[in-house]
């Protein structure tokens, strides 16, 4: 994924998603650490622990933030309000998948699905899916 474009120069460039370029760092942290083996379970008293499918709090936050400031991003296309919006949701719908029920989300096609719509999303310019992508939805 590009790096998220900076807001132009102006005289409030101090505004959250300019400071925090760091949206590809998040994804590919995210991505790159996701681990089925930590799903929600049972702790020994009989509580349940939510699992985090490897991905760390602060990744998270920094991925769910985004639809909460792209309103602010106003140097941005409203394509690349969708993009950023889709990569940011896809990325933590993974690791939710992973962590509710790892083999559901992995033998069903679904985590598969999902990063076909992360490959799509990332794409630049292109319209439609690649054929190998397109078989996967």
């Amino acid at each position: 994924m590009d790096p998220v474009p900076a807001r132009p120069a102006g005289p409030q460039p101090g505004r959250y998603l300019a400071r925090h370029t760091t949206l590809p760092g998040a994804v590919e942290a995210a991505t790159a650490s996701l681990d089925p083996a930590q799903c929600d379970r049972r702790g020994p008293d009989g509580r349940l622990i939510e699992g985090t499918a490897g991905v760390d709090a602060g990744t998270t936050s920094t991925l769910a933030i985004v639809p909460c400031v792209l309103s602010d991003a106003d140097w941005l296309t409203s394509d690349q309000h969708l993009r950023l919006m889709a990569v940011a949701s896809v990325v933590t719908g993974i690791a939710r998948l992973l962590a509710d029920d790892p083999g559901t989300a992995i033998l069903h096609g679904q985590v598969t699905r999902m990063c076909a719509t992360l490959h799509h999303a990332t794409r630049p310019d292109t319209p439609g899916l690649a054929p190998e992508f397109e078989q996967a939805l």
